[in-house]
């Protein structure tokens, strides 16, 4: 009895240890998949703040792009526009079908058409722009994004080279044009006749003269297209009073009278040689529009934290029209007054060019007839830094 009473507790105690053991397994399996589901809910929070802030980063960047970003569904639903393209379009559509201009509807269907990008250059607006766009497609939906950008400067500064050339080439060519005329006229006998000798000699002179002026002042403005080296310091009412010192002849000469008025005026920083061209041409232009019997005031004065020179003259003035356009390279307003008076069309340019070089802006009032005042304005040394100063 008792050995069956023995084996029946070693039995018994037996089982209680394997069922022990399996209920510890049991648990060290739930703490394991417990362990596993804490790891794959920590992986899943983690993959989801890692796609939140890359979509955040893509909506930054996508945000401060200068081109215009505008996506479209395959039903022609609007998914996605940034900020730059509510400033390239103005109003920006839901739906493909209201985009304008046409011509941008019309390529991002061709791309959802054809599968291929598709290029397309607009006009739109007033004052009108330019705008240039790529229609790609994304995906395999019909999902079409546009990529759009202002391109107005680009095309302007290509518009500005290319009369610029034009204009260059056709400044050079009437001066060369002339003397070459002259040299024939004499070779072919005007020579031996000493009147029309010396009125064909003085006419080479002055064309070689204007010939020099332009080739000189072209010079002049590739340089300061470049930028002006700012590494001295400028006392604007000395350069004034040599610069009206050196023109005194041509104004006498056109009987204009030239008066200075320069105060003690603080020094600038910037190129000695580039301010003097300034003040030359801003007296030269005003003696030359200037009629006989007339007068040119040169005032070099402070104002606030800048130096100031005021050219003022009582000559033919400019038409309010065109006042936007005298600083333009090879503008006149009058093309046969400055062609007579040996005029190149560049000097205002180069005026315009090295203010800006010394962090300074020239602006101009004028009526028609009544005379015009150009003033240009420069940092004093220290007060307002001007570009690449020291």
């Amino acid at each position: 009895m008792t050995q069956v009473l023995f084996a029946a507790l070693g039995v018994l105690v037996g089982a209680l240890v394997t069922v022990g053991i399996l209920d510890q397994r049991q648990r060290g399996r739930l703490r394991t998949e417990r362990v596993r589901a804490e790891r794959a809910e920590a992986s899943r929070e983690t993959e989801a703040r890692t796609s939140a802030q890359a979509l955040e980063i893509r909506a930054l960047i996508l945000s401060s792009m200068e081109e215009g970003v505008l996506l479209f569904n395959g039903t022609g639903s609007r998914i996605y526009a940034n900020t730059a393209l509510t400033r390239h379009l103005g109003a920006v559509p839901e739906r493909l079908d209201a985009l304008l201009p046409l011509e941008l509807q019309r390529a991002a269907r061709r791309a959802a058409d054809t599968g291929s990008p598709i290029p397309v250059e607009v006009e739109t607006g007033a004052p009108p722009r330019w705008l240039r766009a790529t229609a790609r497609p994304v995906g395999g939906d019909g999902s079409v994004m546009l990529v759009v950008r202002d391109v107005t400067d680009a095309r302007r500064l290509d518009a500005i080279r290319r009369d610029f050339v034009a204009n260059a080439s056709h400044e050079l060519k009437t001066p060369v044009a002339s003397i070459r005329a002259a040299a024939e006229t004499l070779r072919d006998g005007a020579i031996d006749d000493p009147p029309a000798a010396q009125r064909f000699t003085e006419q080479l002179e002055r064309e070689a003269l204007r010939l020099s002026r332009i080739v000189s002042d072209l010079l002049d403005l590739s340089r300061l297209e470049t930028g002006s080296e700012l590494d001295e310091r400028v006392h604007l009412d000395a350069i004034a009073a040599d610069e009206v010192e050196r023109l005194e002849d041509q104004a006498a000469e056109a009987n204009v009278k030239i008066t200075l008025h320069a105060d003690g005026v603080p020094s600038i920083h910037g190129s000695a040689r580039d301010i003097a061209l300034l003040v030359r041409n801003l007296i030269d232009n005003a003696v030359r529009y200037t009629p006989a019997g007339g007068t040119v005031d040169v005032t070099v004065t402070t104002g606030g934290d800048d130096v100031i020179v005021r050219v003022t003259d009582t000559g033919v003035g400019i038409p309010r029209r065109d006042l936007p356009r005298v600083f333009e390279r090879f503008y006149r307003v009058d093309r046969a007054r400055s062609r007579e008076t040996g005029g190149t069309g560049l000097g205002l340019a180069i005026v315009k060019h090295v203010a800006e070089n010394h962090g300074g802006d020239v602006s101009v009032q004028s009526e028609l007839a009544n005379g015009s005042t150009f003033e240009v304005r420069i940092p004093v040394a220290g007060a307002v830094p001007a570009p690449g100063a020291p």
